[in-house]
């Protein structure tokens, strides 16, 4: 009988980690995504920076009512 005293170990492959496989399950951060992505695309089409307003429009942001006194 030949049996070899150092079996050939087979190696198990670890699971390899993909850095760029997010899985985004938080509501508010994949809305943070959004307004961003928002954002960035509105600037690539302009050629001009966009004004406050334009951004505030983008990120939905309603202005507070000024209050005159």
């Amino acid at each position: 009988m030949n049996e070899n005293p150092h079996p050939t170990r087979q190696l198990e492959e670890a699971p390899v980690h993909d850095q760029f496989d997010v899985t985004l399950e938080d509501a508010d951060l994949l809305g943070e995504v959004e307004l961003t992505t928002n954002l960035i695309i509105a600037a690539s089409e302009s050629d001009e920076h966009l004004e406050a307003e334009e951004i505030d429009r983008i990120l939905g942001v309603v202005p507070s009512p000024r209050e005159d006194g």
